[in-house]
Order: C-alpha cells, then structure tokens, then sequence
C-alpha cells in the first residue's frame, strides 16, 4: 500500500472543504433538499465528528488490538440527536482543520504500522490499511455531497431563471 497519496489526500482536505464552503450565507448552510438530504452544515458536522469517533478512532484500535470492538458509531443518528442543523458553518470548519490537523500528526508519526492488522466485523473484516484508504475516499465523497448542495443552491437563488445551460446534475 502506498500510504503517502492516501495521507496527504487527508492533508489537503481541510482547505479544500473549507473553500468549497466559503462565501455561504447562514440559510444556504443549513439548506436541505426536498429528499431529506443532509445540508452543508451536517454534512461538514458529521466531518468533524467522524475525525473524533470513526475512521481515527477505529484505526487506532485496530492499529493497537485488532481484537478490541470498536466504539459504536451512529452517523445518521447523531445528526438528529446532536442538532447538526442548529451549528454554525464557521465554527464547524474550525473544528475539522484542528482536528485533521492532529489526526495527520499522528498518522505522520506512525513507524511501521500494521497495515494488515485485521478486525473481525460483522459485515467483513477490516484491515487497518482499509480504513485509511476509505478515510481518504469518505472525504471525497462528502465533497460531491457539498458539490451538489452548492448546485441545488444555485438552481434555488436562480428564481425565475434557469440553470439549464450549465448541463443537469446527472451523478
């Protein structure tokens, strides 16, 4: 595994979300779509959380014991339970950088991990070099997530104009 690509991705992360959300008003952050879809704000919120209680977490303890469980985790929950909508953009971008910002100290202070280490899930086992790789990916993921917010948002602000000569959103 080529781990430099995958932590240096995770590096650069931070300035890229937090461009991607600039410039956005208090109502277009917490914009949701008529399908339920989570706005920019949970979106960036869940970021946060997911840097404290998943993907660093979970590496840690597979790194360490990969017999130990894992802490639960309840994405999809939390976002109701912890009021993600009722946060603030700014302050939720803060607390990403400075925890990405840990979270790639630490990684960059690993000397020779157990990339193999595997933990046995109910869905599969895990290996510790899955987990980063998919650290990575969950990033990019969640920035086409905000990429379409931002284009429904567009389409929103247009009122009485159209989009249609910018294409349609077909992903």
């Amino acid at each position: 595994m080529n781990t430099q690509p995958l932590i240096a991705s995770l590096e650069c992360f931070p300035d890229v979300l937090s461009k991607s959300v600039a410039g956005l008003s208090h109502d277009d952050a917490r914009f949701k779509p008529a399908d339920g879809a989570w706005s920019i704000l949970e979106i960036v919120t869940h970021l946060a959380d997911e840097e404290v209680e998943d993907f660093p977490a979970r590496l840690r303890t597979t790194l360490a014991d990969p017999i130990k469980q894992w802490n639960p985790i309840d994405p999809e929950g939390w976002a109701k339970q912890r009021n993600y909508n009722d946060g603030n953009l700014n302050e939720q971008i803060q607390r990403f950088m400075s925890l990405r910002k840990d979270s790639i100290a630490w990684l960059n202070s690993l000397t020779d991990p157990q990339w193999s280490n595997t933990f046995k899930h109910p869905k599969g086992d895990i290996k510790a070099g899955d987990l980063l790789a998919a650290w990575s990916a969950h990033d990019w993921l969640h920035l086409r997530q905000i990429a379409k917010r931002r284009f429904q948002l567009s389409q929103r602000h247009a009122g009485d104009y159209t989009t249609e000569y910018a294409g349609a959103w077909t992903a």
